[in-house]
């Protein structure tokens, strides 16, 4: 039988508390978690300083915290394959490649558009 589920703000409080232990699981057991989270705090804050616009702001803001958010879920699938087995399986490094390789794409696309900006706001482009 299917678990029942809470149902409206019941079910919407829960889920909150569940995003937070994640959150706290993430950071106690997860290095790149911490580190890419601290990474998002500082660019957020210089990204208040360094934006020209709304739309340079949410662009510098929502980059990095769409790192945040893919290496939780590289984290997650990386524990699951764990939890699996730890013999090596084709596919569960594949899974786990997969998701690593997530991650780096967001961390490039980080660098390209801090850069490029950066470059463009202090006239070297």
């Amino acid at each position: 039988m299917a678990k029942q589920q809470a149902p409206g703000l019941t079910r919407i409080y829960r889920a909150f508390f569940y995003s937070m232990k994640g959150f706290k699981a993430g950071i106690i057991n997860e290095a790149a978690v911490r580190q890419e989270l601290v990474l998002a705090v500082i660019l957020t804050i210089a990204a208040f300083f360094v934006a020209d616009g709304l739309a340079s702001l949410l662009l510098l803001i929502i980059l990095p915290w769409l790192t945040v958010a893919f290496e939780l879920l590289n984290s997650a699938i990386e524990a699951v394959v764990d939890r699996i087995g730890t013999e090596w399986n084709e596919l569960s490094g594949r899974a786990k490649d997969l998701g690593s390789a997530c991650v780096f794409v967001l961390l490039c696309l980080n660098v390209l558009v801090w850069g490029a900006f950066l470059l463009h706001r202090f006239g070297l482009v």
